[in-house]
């Protein structure tokens, strides 16, 4: 059964009063490897396109085969470590007269750019003298803040200037943007969107879901990031099998030598080790039933983000969550409320937030059934009307 059929609709005023818009949307990263920043954009503008208006997309790299018509790639990127991970950017050489002409030959009613603070293509437009409204969103949260941002702030300040909005998608990376962002504008908080329908209605794997004495634990990201916390995922797997000797622990991502590796160095006699199942990278469909799956889903990552979009997608495929006490993280969870906090980076509190739920079905329940309920906030119906009011005004 959905958990969404019979929930009211509510319907919001269309503030473009039935206007069609042709929007182009700028990443500053490759569409060849998922992330965060790309996913969003995606479904964005998958969302506009559903609900009659034009979008294009411009962005780094090469284009693959499962790569949208409506994306347009300028054949160019590099690799650069950014914010704790690995981003594909595209700056040098032609990238930017072909940017520029592709806004101008776009016509487009708005650009929307995507980190345009970044040193890739949605930095570009930003020197044309001629163009259609920008609007901004800033994905990024550092902590702590960058010097290299501190050096550039005033240089940014005067850069990003043509933006007639800025979009922030979480407090966290509003509180970056403050520091170099132009002052005249008006900066609105919109998080991250997700399809809600698509993670509630999934069906769980048989051979994924566990049992009362034989848990499923889950963990999502690359394993061989620091940042997204596989060893303290593991640390704490390592206290909870001395209480539930049968759980498993499901992981999907990249990086299985990184985890293996890390696994040795927690218990070098392999034991943990056998605990573990990696599923490799998973398709949006095994997702959504891999969070409907587990008992419990741990998001353990220790810093460099400005959103949880994976607690957002757990809570909306009714899973109990546990998260580490991230700013961004704590917002969505309502500091607790939705999902269960522990000490950021300490796997030892990251257990016994996990053997509490796993020890109290009750609670456990009430945790799932609070953060599916919190979730409805972040569907892309409701994240699209938002984002249209700040064009709307922009517009205006």
């Amino acid at each position: 059964m959905s958990y969404v059929e019979n929930e009211e609709t509510i319907e919001r005023p269309d503030p473009l009063h039935g206007r069609k818009l042709n929007v182009g949307i700028i990443s500053p990263y490759s569409f060849e490897t998922p992330g965060g920043v790309q996913f969003h954009i995606r479904d964005f503008a998958e969302e506009l396109m559903k609900r009659g208006h034009t979008v294009e997309v411009l962005a780094p790299g090469r284009r693959t085969r499962d790569m949208p018509l409506w994306v347009t790639t300028n054949d160019s990127s590099f690799s650069i470590p950014y914010n704790g991970s690995v981003a594909r950017l595209s700056y040098f050489g032609f990238v930017g007269p072909r940017t520029r002409r592709w806004v101008k030959q776009g016509h487009f009613d708005i650009v929307h750019l995507h980190e345009p603070e970044t040193p890739s293509l949605s930095h570009k437009p930003l020197t044309m003298i001629h163009h259609p409204p920008f609007v901004g969103t800033f994905h990024a949260a550092f902590d702590p803040y960058p010097l290299a941002l501190r050096f550039f702030q005033g240089y940014l300040r005067r850069y990003l200037s043509p933006l007639s909005a800025g979009i922030c998608v979480s407090d966290a990376a509003k509180d970056v943007v403050k520091h170099y962002g132009p002052r005249k504008i008006r900066y609105d908080v919109i998080p991250n969107g997700i399809n809600r329908g698509f993670f509630a209605d999934a069906q769980p794997k048989q051979s994924w879901q566990g049992t009362k004495k034989e848990p499923t634990i889950g963990f999502l990201g690359r394993m061989g990031e620091s940042r997204k916390g596989f060893s303290v995922f593991a640390c704490a797997a390592y206290d909870i099998v001395k209480q539930y000797p049968s759980a498993r622990f499901l992981c999907a991502g990249t990086g299985q030598h990184d985890a293996m590796k890390i696994l040795a160095n927690i218990d070098p006699s392999g034991t943990l080790a056998d605990h573990f199942e990696f599923l490799g990278r998973i398709s949006d469909q095994d997702k959504a039933r891999f969070y409907r799956s587990l008992d419990v889903y741990v998001a353990p990552q220790t810093g460099g983000e400005s959103f949880g979009i994976v607690l957002v997608e757990a809570m909306a495929a009714s899973c109990a969550v546990v998260s580490s006490d991230l700013d961004a993280f704590a917002a969505v969870a309502q500091n607790g409320e939705d999902a269960a906090l522990f000490a950021n980076g300490d796997g030892h509190d990251c257990a016994r937030r996990i053997i509490s739920l796993l020890d109290n079905p009750q609670r456990r329940q009430r945790l799932r059934q609070a953060g599916f309920e919190h979730s409805k906030q972040y569907d892309w119906a409701e994240v699209a009307d938002r984002v249209l009011e700040v064009y709307a005004r922009v517009l205006s």
